[in-house]
């Protein structure tokens, strides 16, 4: 082999040798990334599970969990447990009607004709406000007579003056001027008498003509007379009621009337809207033909409908202060028990209770709660819902 052939040959083998040397270099520096890589995607995998895990971790059973803005959000309210409980309720049927005073009739106090109408059925009137004019021969005398007695009255006062004075002369004897003077006083007792009877006939003038008012202000519901004709004395001329005074009027059984006392509350239905209401009256055997009692009410809440309205009337009795009660709301009906849901600090607890009678919009619960706890009230079907869906996913 010729130096030639061998110098080639190491050439070769240094080429080869570089090579081989460059490949491993590169290999090496590759697969200890790519090693850190998967462990790291294995890591992220494993920590995304365990996160998954934690968030979808079954909550204790008979709990539902949620914030104090999931709450707000859903319309859920917390109520605490009332005390009470243990009564009756009895549903009343009533009607709107003018309170006391609040209506008038307004009658003729002596025959007469009637001369001038100044008012219709619908006309509002202040208290004092001229309603009619009618001109009446009594009422003439009525006047003429008061005129009389008050003239007398004065005459009399006249000559127990000169008697007065004649007695301080000497001239007539004290006996005269005592009957003097007792007749002074009988008269000016007469002529206050004729004038009481003309103010009360409506005040009419020399003519006979007088005044019809109205005693109070309203509204003119009825007019019972017509111009030119004549009123017998009591017949009525008009009727009078103020819209604003207006109260409750309920017809309930005889025996209601020994339970029902002023300071009861009502809970009372009304043509558009339901409102409170409180007894401020209670009258056994007003109905004289059917033996009903009478119950009167006002509004504590809200404006009445006018007079003449229908309204049911909800009362409840024998309230016990020892008893518990929750509103109606807040008791419902899971895996057949009767339960209520209790505040805590991450939601509510489903509490099984026995519930009693149902008065007045709550519901009376005799085991179960201990009276200091706070409840969901208003949307617990909500929390029933989600209790409901809790269950089902942790079947799966």
């Amino acid at each position: 082999m010729t130096s030639k052939n061998i110098r080639l040959l190491c050439g070769a083998a240094l080429l080869v040798a570089f090579a081989t040397g460059f490949g491993f270099a590169q290999l090496i520096p590759l697969s200890e990334p790519a090693a850190h890589v998967e462990d790291d995607e294995h890591a992220t995998h494993n920590d995304s599970d365990h996160q998954d895990q934690h968030e979808n971790a079954p909550s204790e059973e008979g709990v539902v969990t949620l914030t104090a803005r999931q709450i707000a959000a859903s319309g859920i309210s917390i109520a605490s447990v009332g005390r009470g409980g243990g009564g009756a309720e009895y549903r009343l049927s009533g009607r709107v009607e003018p309170s006391v005073g609040a209506r008038a009739v307004v009658a003729a106090v002596t025959d007469g004709r009637v001369e001038e109408i100044h008012v219709a059925p619908g006309s509002s009137v202040e208290a004092g406000q001229l309603l009619a004019v009618m001109v009446s021969g009594d009422a003439a005398a009525l006047r003429a007579n008061a005129d009389a007695a008050v003239a007398e009255a004065e005459a009399a006062h006249l000559v127990y003056q000169r008697d007065l004075n004649l007695l301080e002369q000497g001239i007539v004897a004290r006996q005269d001027m005592e009957t003097s003077r007792a007749r002074s006083l009988a008269a000016d007792a007469a002529a206050r008498a004729a004038q009481a009877k003309v103010a009360a006939g409506g005040s009419p003038d020399a003519s006979g003509r007088l005044s019809v008012v109205s005693p109070i202000a309203g509204v003119v519901s009825a007019v019972s007379i017509t111009a030119g004709g004549f009123v017998a004395s009591g017949g009525t001329v008009a009727e009078i009621s103020d819209p604003a005074r207006v109260e409750l009027v309920f017809s309930a059984p005889p025996a209601l009337a020994s339970e029902v006392t002023a300071g009861t509350r009502l809970q009372v239905t009304g043509p558009s809207d339901s409102f409170e209401a409180v007894v401020v009256g209670v009258a056994a055997n007003a109905r004289e033909q059917s033996g009903a009692a009478v119950i009167r009410a006002r509004s504590t809440s809200s404006a009445l409908p006018p007079a003449g309205s229908p309204v049911t009337g909800t009362v409840v009795t024998n309230d016990q202060e020892g008893g518990l009660i929750v509103p109606a709301d807040a008791v419902q009906t899971v895996e057949g028990r009767s339960v209520v849901f209790v505040a805590e600090d991450n939601g509510f607890r489903v509490t099984p209770v026995l519930a009693g009678r149902r008065a007045g919009g709550y519901i009376e619960i005799l085991n179960g709660l201990s009276g200091e706890e706070r409840i969901a009230s208003t949307n617990a079907f909500l929390l029933k819902a989600e209790l409901a869906k809790g269950e089902a996913e942790h079947g799966h």
